[in-house]
């Protein structure tokens, strides 16, 4: 979806984004929406990184196949949710999600969680993205 498509919203009387974020976006009519499913740090092979960092790339490679598959992009990506079991993995989660994302930025939400399904687990990652269907 086009940048000028999605119309920014930050507000003056709200306080500014804490990161690369908006605080909302609005998606005009005739937009194709696509939501996944929460995804986590595990490779197609089963293995799971020890570190929070190469979780979250597994997570958002994962995010990038969904949305290929769908025939759209991180451009289309509206809205991020990220979960993460420490508060010190919010800096190298947010890195991550920061080069994956592209302007104008989503809006997003962070949440310290006290785990997953799996110990192991260390982030999980979803998001909502809307296309412009044009005819």
């Amino acid at each position: 979806m086009p940048a000028s498509v999605k119309q920014v919203f930050n507000p003056p009387s709200v306080r500014k984004p804490f990161g690369a974020y908006n605080h909302g976006l609005l998606v005009p009519p005739g937009a194709s929406l696509l939501v996944t499913s929460g995804q986590l740090g595990i490779a197609p092979d089963d293995s799971i990184p020890p570190d929070v960092t190469a979780q979250a790339e597994l997570c958002f490679e994962a995010i990038k196949a969904i949305l290929e598959e769908a025939d759209m992009t991180f451009a289309d990506v509206i809205r991020i949710s990220g979960f993460v079991t420490k508060r010190e993995d919010f800096a190298p989660y947010m890195a991550v999600r920061d080069r994956y994302t592209l302007d104008p930025k989503p809006v997003s939400t962070l949440i310290i969680v006290s785990g997953f399904t799996r110990p192991e687990f260390l982030v999980e990652v979803e998001v909502t993205a809307a296309k412009l269907i044009y005819q």
